[in-house]
């Protein structure tokens, strides 16, 4: 079981906060090919969820983001050299327990997912509410988690 740390903006080192975007940088621009603003405002004020190697570069990672009333999960991605180890699972189970403890009185989670992970999070009690539509290029879903 990995050490989960949550933090807001303003608690993040700047270390952390480096390996954070080099990592996301890594995977959904260079990775999938995908020339965006990965960086973005909604960083300011979102929850980073991480988890960290000895050496401080953050092997999983997902961004908590409150929207009145419900909670939406996004970034979530997991080191090259971490996958295929149970990270992902473990990464979105702690994700949706950050979301139901810091986010009590939120009815719903939700996720824009990458269409091939679909039945990765229906396995979780994610539902599908969208139809597949192309978002910088890649096949997406929107799904949900209701809480209550």
């Amino acid at each position: 079981m990995s050490d989960f740390q949550q933090k807001s903006f303003q608690e993040l080192t700047t270390a952390e906060l480096f390996e954070i975007y080099r990592l996301r940088t890594a995977v959904f621009v260079v990775e999938q090919t995908c020339a965006y603003q990965e960086v973005d405002d909604l960083d300011l004020t979102a929850q980073h969820l991480f988890t960290q190697a000895p050496d401080g570069k953050i092997q999983s990672y997902a961004r908590l983001m409150d929207e009145q009333s419900q909670v939406r999960i996004g970034r979530v991605v997991v080191a090259p050299d971490a996958r295929g180890k149970g990270s992902g699972r473990e990464l979105v189970a702690q994700a949706i327990a950050a979301c139901k403890a810091t986010y009590p009185n939120a009815g719903c989670i939700i996720i824009q997912a990458q269409a091939y992970l679909q039945k990765f999070y229906e396995s979780f009690g994610f539902q599908p509410i969208s139809d597949v539509y192309l978002d910088i290029g890649i096949p997406h879903l929107d799904m949900i988690l209701p809480l209550k």
